[in-house]
């Protein structure tokens, strides 16, 4: 059912009849826009899981964490640096405090930064997998050699589905399940270099030239308040969800660079 999730009724009409409904809604990188729309979307969705004796399973970001190279796990403290990392955290707060009252039955399932197949929307693969695949040189933001934490996009959706029909698993906050062996972008570059049997060298965009450009490419502004993510290791921490499902096959680097490259 298609529904403007900005208008209550509608949000109402298409949570109706659900036992489980899951938030999985993105906007485009704008910050004005997600401060307008973001909170509205989650009240009204919220109100209407309440409703209508609705679970209902987030699919939430990292924005709100602060961007160190300091692990983080489920219970890091929110410390956003910028506009979209503050409507993120509003977000998930309104949901934690509508689990902590009683009003709805809940989780959220939380992922880092996308990679992935078909038209997965990611910076990683749209400056650098996209370029691979179409035989440009890849960009790398900031710095090439910072460990990276990236979700496979079908892990995220099989992890979540699976956390939204485990009953114990509501009322928590769970990190969606990513490959420990961490990989920086060049060997995530090198490894595409043995998949595609080419040497692939790399070109690494720095802050500066990003500070210089987000005067005039709204995108480039958009993605700044982000950079600092990109500038030391990205530690994500999944090991919760991975001691619950132990039998969940994972993604590894490898496999997905391959399955990028084939596709």
């Amino acid at each position: 059912m298609a529904a403007d999730l900005t208008d209550a009724d509608a949000t109402s009409r298409a949570v109706a009849g659900s036992d489980i409904a899951y938030l999985t809604v993105g906007l485009p990188l704008d910050s004005e826009l997600w401060e307008r729309q973001f909170p509205v979307i989650m009240r009204n969705v919220i109100d209407a899981c309440a409703e209508h004796g609705t679970k209902l399973v987030f699919f939430d970001n990292t924005y709100m964490y602060p961007g160190t190279s300091t692990p983080q796990t489920e219970s890091t403290a929110f410390a956003p640096g910028g506009r979209k990392g503050r409507v993120r955290a509003e977000l998930a707060t309104m949901l934690l405090d509508a689990m902590r009252a009683g009003r709805v039955e809940a989780l959220i399932g939380r992922a880092p930064e996308f990679y992935g197949p078909g038209r997965t929307k990611s910076y990683t693969n749209s400056l650098v997998f996209d370029r691979i695949k179409a035989g440009k040189r890849p960009f790398v933001p900031v710095d090439a050699r910072a460990k990276r934490s990236l979700i496979w996009t079908p892990d995220a959706s099989r992890a979540l589905a699976l956390l939204g029909n485990t009953p114990d698993a509501y009322g928590q906050t769970w990190h969606l399940p990513v490959d420990s062996d961490r990989q920086s972008y060049a060997q995530l570059i090198e490894i595409a270099g043995e998949v595609t049997g080419r040497k692939i060298g790399y070109t690494v965009l720095p802050m500066l030239a990003f500070r210089l450009g987000r005067r005039f490419v709204k995108p480039l502004d958009e993605m700044y308040e982000l950079l600092v993510r990109y500038r030391d290791d990205n530690i994500f921490d999944s090991s919760k969800f991975a001691a619950r499902f132990p039998e969940f096959q994972l993604t590894n680097y490898r496999e997905g660079v391959e399955r990028i490259l084939a596709g």
